[in-house]
């Protein structure tokens, strides 16, 4: 058994979270000990009656069997039971040994605990990177940002502006929380102190920085293995390397396989201090400020560019209905809506709507003084065109928009007031050097009104299910767009 004392957020930070993790697992053990502040600092922290979350976790079989070499993956899936205790602040974890079911500071404690914490202390723990943006000026600015899975998130954490002068630096990829400071704006903080990233699709291209972070130190889970022992997985290079590869089932794999020869859902397991553009502050015990934040799903039609909410509480209806097309048949009908509300569907420890309703409350609270309220984006870089191609470059290009959205934050660049919200006027976004003609831009920028109010038809659909809870003040706000999307 491992004893495992860490830190969510800076050792002694007032933002951070203590937590205990009894484990009989040692991968668990040592991830711990890359995503989290781990050890006797936290002891320390604690002293003798310190509060911590207690979380309990066992694989749920016997490491070893007589007669057996035992499992490579030990677990006991038809036992298996994942429970969080919102209440009683604590988790028990039992007969999994995935790093998402039992590595109990992340999703657990992070996000679905959290949330309960942050609704009964009035502040916010949220499944979003969060990024340090500089211009050519040397002005910062941070910026959090919700995206469903497969959407670019820790692409975009990681970016490599393609714009001269401006700099990405990462606080986080995954897990933000933020609180209330002195100045009454909101203070971010990334509670782990490591990156749980999907291997596939990781690249060169996608994401040069990620490759940079993983050299060393990592924690590769159900990746392939080439013949001299290196890993790989689909999309780390064009071609699969010379030489025997072996899956991340143990047998033998070649193109021809008929498989992945790494799991879909493989992972990368590394020290955040590794990143090459870690940010200075990512370990300040006050977290930092933040400006914007921004939404986004996978959509390929419909959806623009970038749009600006119009206030608080339109940013909270665009974050309620934060969607993404079905992308495989084994989900469902492809090209079908999956709503993922502020990308929280599967982590918010209690009601949605209730979880609605507090941001609603958040911005209350930040009311008094506009200054102090972070402007809301909404983004979707997959816009494709008639030939199915995307229109949008994406990867270091998305640094254009994100210029964009700084400049409104400064009241500086120009935009068009829409129904749904503001888009960039001609020639705000900075497209120099970029191959993309304005006719493009014109499409990406588009807002379809018969097409919103279709969406509409769904989004109230959706809005339903959370039945009396789902706050009013976001009802009106649906009314009030498509008020908005009829008037000519």
């Amino acid at each position: 058994m491992y004893v495992v004392p860490f830190s969510m957020g800076p050792v002694g930070s007032p933002l951070a979270v203590n937590g205990v993790e009894i484990t009989d697992s040692p991968y668990v053990a040592a991830s711990m000990r890359i995503m989290t502040r781990m050890g006797k600092a936290v002891l320390d922290n604690l002293g003798t009656n310190g509060y911590y979350v207690p979380c309990m976790h066992s694989v749920g079989v016997p490491l070893t069997v007589p007669g057996h070499s035992g499992p490579t993956w030990p677990c006991n899936i038809p036992e298996r039971v994942i429970a969080h205790f919102p209440e009683s602040r604590e988790i028990w974890s039992f007969g999994s040994g995935y790093g998402g079911n039992s590595l109990l500071g992340k999703k657990a404690l992070a996000l679905r605990i959290a949330s309960v914490m942050a609704r009964d202390k009035g502040w916010l723990a949220e499944h979003m990177l969060i990024l340090g943006l500089t211009n050519p000026q040397g002005k910062k600015f941070y910026v959090a940002a919700a995206f469903p899975s497969a959407c670019g998130k820790t692409n975009l954490a990681m970016l490599q502006p393609s714009l001269p002068g401006w700099k990405v630096e990462c606080v986080g990829d995954d897990i933000c929380w933020m609180r209330f400071g002195k100045d009454g704006r909101l203070y971010a903080i990334n509670p782990e102190n490591g990156f749980f990233g999907v291997a596939p699709g990781t690249s060169s291209k996608t994401n040069p920085n990620a490759l940079k972070t993983i050299e060393k130190n990592t924690v590769f889970t159900n990746v392939a293995l080439t013949e001299n022992g290196d890993v790989w997985w689909e999309g780390l290079s064009k071609q699969p390397p010379a030489g025997k590869i072996t899956s991340w089932l143990g047998e033998p794999w070649t193109p021809q396989s008929g498989k992945p020869a790494a799991h879909p859902n493989s992972r990368f397991t590394v020290p955040i201090e590794q990143c090459p553009i870690i940010d200075p502050a990512y370990n300040d015990l006050s977290g930092v400020p933040i400006s914007a934040i921004l939404f986004g799903g996978r959509r390929k039609n419909l959806v623009p560019l970038v749009f600006e909410t119009f206030n608080w509480t339109h940013g909270c209806l665009v974050g309620s209905a934060v969607a993404s097309e079905k992308t495989a048949a084994a989900e469902g009908k492809v090209g079908e809506l999956r709503f993922d509300p502020f990308a929280m569907l599967p982590f918010c420890g209690y009601s949605m709507g209730d979880y609605f309703q507090h941001w609603v409350n958040i911005g209350t609270k930040l009311a008094p003084n506009k200054q102090n309220v972070p402007k809301i984006f909404h983004v979707n870089w997959f816009r494709q065109d008639d030939r199915g191609q995307y229109m949008w470059p994406g990867f270091g290009e998305n640094s254009r928009v994100l210029k964009w959205i700084i400049d409104r934050v400064e009241g500086k660049a120009k935009a068009v007031q829409t129904p749904i919200g503001y888009v960039p006027a001609d020639g705000a976004l900075d497209l120099q050097g970029l191959d993309v003609d304005a006719n493009t831009m014109k499409k990406l920028l588009y807002v379809d009104r018969p097409g919103y109010l279709k969406e509409l038809e769904a989004i109230r659909s959706y809005q339903k299910t959370f039945g009396p809870r789902f706050p009013n003040s976001l009802r009106n706000e649906v009314d009030e767009l498509e008020a908005r999307l009829k008037k000519k």
